[in-house]
């Protein structure tokens, strides 16, 4: 990191819903989000915006003529953005960077127009147009109104945390001063339901708590998909109005057995998170928000990543898949909007079955951890910013 960069704001949609109040105080519950639902005939737990909020989505929808096709996780990537953007008081039309990416892109079209396909032969005329990955940067900066470059990209499940890492890396080369990085999804449809459960790793038992995110001792796979998304203003510099610094970022590539293994030791983690840290001595970070999906396999070879790295004294370890479902290329993001509420309130959130998870003295240095399929794995660190250290401490 040549220097620190601020977060600005966070704009973000999810089964919490979108206000930050409402998000925090739904944080603070020891209750889930996740819901049984019928996909098609099949049945599956899944985290699903609150009606209300749909609600609003589809407002949104009516507002153009050209958002009237578009998929859902092209206006979850607006909405979010527009949130973002007014809380970081930025203008239209001015220079920003945008880099939106999703792990499935537009789902719920793909599979339409590709069943109307099958049943005429032919295709929809804007079948290529509406479901292309560079959908939701594009309509974003269209509906911004700005003048910088637009990315998309799908690194699957680290996908928005790589948007963070692309947004550091025009930031410090000179080429913008800001930049909205983050990652939007809606694959909660029946053939995305179906991928999952022919991998066997979903959740199967209508538990207290479907998802067992961070308990390492589950007998079986229980991860939940959720739809939502999240963005970030990042601005050069520390700046007055920063929620949050990005101290440090990390990343690494580890060898694959198969297209989805993972180490055991989780060696991509490692080192993607002892890049992150740099100088920072391992003591001065206070919690880790964790990728933890659900998995047996996943969550254990994080654990084992994260104990390599700091030895018999961890960090407070934490995730929000238990509650929010895994929203695969959003949820980096969505796991740096919890370590921002948690630095801002001052409040660690715990997850209440798990004995891994144990509050701190203290909430200054926080790890936020994504990794996908591919081996991809990043870290990105955030921190207190100097003047609401100095307040608080």
């Amino acid at each position: 990191m040549k220097t620190n960069i601020s977060i600005t704001s966070v704009g973000a949609v999810s089964a919490l819903g979108s206000a930050e109040s409402e998000v925090w105080e739904h944080y603070k519950q020891e209750r889930h989000f996740l819901r049984k639902h019928d996909f098609a005939g099949t049945e599956a737990f899944g985290a699903f915006l609150p009606e209300r909020l749909r609600l609003e989505i589809e407002q949104l929808r009516e507002e153009n003529p050209n958002f009237k096709k578009v998929d859902d996780s092209v206006l979850f990537g607006v909405y979010a953005s527009r949130k973002a953007v007014q809380k970081a008081v930025w203008e239209k039309g001015e220079e920003i960077g945008i880099n939106i990416g999703s792990s499935r892109g537009a789902t719920s079209l793909f599979e339409n127009y590709h069943r109307d396909f099958l049943q005429n032969g032919k295709a929809n005329t804007l079948t290529s147009p509406n479901t292309t990955l560079g959908n939701i940067s594009s309509w974003v900066a269209q509906d911004l109104q700005t003048k910088g470059v637009e990315i998309s990209h799908s690194v699957t499940c680290s996908t928005a945390l790589h948007a963070v890492l692309n947004g550091v890396a025009w930031i410090n080369s000179g080429m913008t001063q800001k930049f909205l990085a983050g990652g939007s999804e809606a694959a909660l449809t029946p053939f995305t339901i179906s991928q999952v459960q022919a991998m066997k790793i979903s959740a199967r038992e209508d538990m207290d708590y479907p998802c067992q995110a961070l308990n390492l001792q589950k007998k079986q796979n229980s991860m939940v998909l959720g739809e939502g998304a999240a963005v970030i203003c990042m601005e050069a510099g520390e700046r007055e109005n920063a929620l949050a610094l990005i101290s440090g970022v990390g990343y690494a590539t580890e060898r694959l057995k198969h297209s989805v293994s993972i180490s055991a030791n989780g060696s991509a983690f490692q080192q993607s998170m002892k890049m992150a840290m740099g100088d920072l001595s391992p003591a001065e970070v206070d919690a880790i928000v964790m990728h933890a999906p659900g998995t047996i396999k996943g969550d254990l070879s994080e654990m084992k990543a994260i104990k390599a790295v700091f030895g018999k004294e961890l960090p407070a370890l934490t995730t929000n898949k238990w509650k929010i479902g895994h929203t695969f290329g959003a949820s980096g993001t969505l796991s740096l909007e919890l370590a921002i509420l948690m630095l801002q309130q001052g409040e660690f959130i715990s997850v209440p079955f798990s004995s891994e998870s144990k509050a701190p003295k203290k909430l200054r240095n926080i790890l936020v951890n994504a990794v996908g399929f591919g081996g991809n794995a990043v870290t990105i660190l955030v921190s207190l910013p100097k003047q609401t250290r100095e307040k608080a401490f």
